[in-house]
């Protein structure tokens, strides 16, 4: 388990949602859904586990959560999340299986019916409802209170139905349309919400079966009731209208902007992407900003509909968009930009939360390692790295870390002037000379510890320099590699000891860090110098050529050897000047 994850769980939520696991490579492996986010991401981290979960365990390098309002909402988004990813570690179902629906038919003859199928054929569909049994005892109890036909085709006669008094018999009886409106109006008012009156009734019934004994009358009306309540469980992850459209949602805190948007494919919530940016402006410019760019520049599909939250103008975000943005006042829509909303606030949260540990576990390690060498806390560390390939294109660089950072704006790159071959304890003489004697010439921050990538010979060259030239008394330390080229050893004091450090420890980590960010940027450096020497040619030596027309020149003839074949008139072709161009010529016959 590594830092982030350590870190991450520690800030983890105690609400539903979804979790999604990754590899090193980013890619999601698992989807899994909780009614307790904290305690069950938790969990993969804590104990043992089965064979397959160890291996997802094992894999999981970084993790990322959606937060939802209810165990039935990231019950939904789970399914929709892992037919989206189809993640190694998940079992799919592979009928392409989905929860059920409670569909009101838009025939002549009207019915109720339970579908796992949404189809545009006009009819009314209410769910989906994880809980399968839930849905089918509802259908049964709206069977019994409303008398539309059950048989799929009309019979000649009546049937049981008819005599139990759950169908109007529209085989053999006129029945009206305003009759079924009547009924399908009640029906759809009921399944979007209007169920309380039913279910007071059912908990009159109830209450009156229990004081008359009849318990086992009671227990089934209040089975009802259970089953009322749990498919009535709003949800809003999945629409049965088939629309595109995505979801905007922001929060702002500390001057940092989080940006939600949830992607709604076919009525589906399957996708969300996550930006977090500094702002300067006021929120609501810099949200159409957002806006215009996300479209423009990152390439996302541009869906029918955008539902945005209040605080945005509509018209502008409308004129900017050319497509139909709403700002929902209520139900599934408003609910959908407030969980963005929630999401924001959230992983704003969660940044700061990441960032005030990770300080205060950076500077206490400076502290630490203050106390362990003997020193005060080296607040500012400065370390310095050559780099060379036998001597060619020396190099050296230096960085800065104040308080366990690297501080890049004050991070230098230095071309070793005086040294020449291979020497790599001149190279740090003459670079801690040259950088030393300017700190004290304008008068800037002196270091509180400095450390020289390199053992003993590297150490004292740098002492003597500061020491017996500068007349500078300061913590001094080396770093050793390894034969693997890895930390190994800090060396400290006169004569120089090795400190002891766990390899474990945040010390030993910080330390690891400066020496492989000098090294990464005195090697970058010298690729980049060794790169422009190589690009050197006779072209250089020559007035009146630089970067734009020697790659000119080249593009052109494509090597020196055929510029040496042109004429003077071959040249003035491409637009260089007779002067210059006579000068190049007898320069290449030289």
């Amino acid at each position: 388990m590594n830092d982030t994850i350590k870190q991450k769980l520690t800030l983890l939520p105690d609400q539903p949602g979804c979790y999604l696991m990754k590899d090193r490579q980013g890619t999601i492996i698992y989807v899994g859904k909780a009614k307790v986010l904290k305690n069950r991401v938790r969990s993969y981290f804590n104990g043992s586990h089965d064979g397959k979960t160890l291996r997802l365990v094992q894999e999981i390098e970084d993790f990322e959560y959606i937060v939802t309002s209810s165990n039935i909402e990231a019950l939904l988004l789970e399914l929709n999340l892992i037919k989206k990813y189809d993640p190694k570690y998940n079992i799919m179902l592979k009928d392409d299986k989905t929860y059920p629906f409670i569909k009101l038919t838009a025939e002549r003859h009207p019915k109720l019916i339970i579908t796992r199928k949404v189809k545009k054929d006009k009819g009314k569909y209410f769910g989906p409802y994880p809980n399968v049994m839930a849905a089918n005892e509802t259908k049964k109890l709206l069977d019994r209170i409303y008398p539309l036909r059950k048989c799929a085709t009309l019979p000649d006669r009546v049937c049981l139905y008819y005599h139990l008094g759950q169908c109007l018999a529209p085989c053999v009886n006129e029945v009206s349309e305003q009759q079924y409106k009547e009924m399908t109006d009640e029906i759809t008012r009921f399944l979007n919400g209007g169920y309380k009156d039913i279910k007071k009734e059912l908990t009159e019934k109830m209450t009156s079966a229990a004081e008359e004994l009849d318990f086992e009358r009671a227990k089934e009306y209040r089975d009802k009731i259970v089953h009322i309540e749990t498919i009535m469980e709003k949800q809003k992850i999945t629409m049965t209208d088939f629309t595109d459209r995505d979801v905007f949602g922001y929060a702002v805190d500390k001057g940092w902007m989080c940006v939600q948007v949830f992607f709604v494919r076919q009525g589906k919530l399957i996708e969300r992407d996550v930006s977090m940016f500094p702002i300067y402006n006021e929120p609501e410019e810099e949200i159409l900003t957002f806006l215009g760019q996300f479209y423009s520049k990152a390439n996302h599909f541009k869906p029918k509909e955008i539902l945005i939250q209040d605080e945005i103008d509509q018209s502008i975000a409308e004129e900017l968009l050319q497509v139909k943005v709403l700002k929902p006042q209520r139900g599934q829509k408003k609910d959908l930009v407030k969980m963005a909303i929630k999401n924001a606030k959230i992983g704003l949260n969660e940044k700061f939360s990441l960032i005030e540990k990770d300080e205060d576990r950076t500077i206490k390690a400076v502290e630490n390692l203050g106390e362990m060498m003997g020193i005060y806390t080296p607040h500012r560390i400065e370390a310095f790295d050559n780099s060379n390939i036998q001597g060619t294109d020396p190099v050296s660089a230096l960085v800065v870390f104040i308080d366990g950072k690297p501080n890049k704006r004050e991070y230098r790159k230095y071309k070793i002037k005086s040294v020449k071959g291979p020497d790599d304890y001149e190279s740090m003489r003459e670079v801690t000379r040259r950088r030393y004697s300017r700190v004290l010439k304008e008068n800037l921050p002196l270091p509180d510890l400095i450390i020289i990538d390199g053992g003993k010979g590297h150490v004292e060259a740098v002492r003597d320099v500061l020491e017996n030239e500068l007349g500078l008394d300061i913590p001094l330390s080396g770093l050793v590699k390894d034969d693997k080229h890895k930390t190994s050893q800090l060396l400290y004091g006169n004569p120089l000891e090795i400190v002891p450090l766990a390899r474990n420890s945040q010390e030993f980590y910080l330390l690891q860090r400066i020496q492989d960010e000098v090294h990464r940027f005195a090697i970058t450096f010298h690729r980049q110098t060794r790169g422009k020497s190589a690009f050197q040619s006779i072209l250089d030596d020559i007035s009146g050529i630089g970067e734009k027309r020697k790659k000119q020149l080249l593009k052109e003839f494509g090597s020196v050897k055929k510029m040496k074949e042109a004429t003077l008139e071959d040249f003035r072709a491409i637009g260089i000047p007779v002067n210059v161009a006579e000068e190049l010529m007898k320069k290449l016959q030289s």
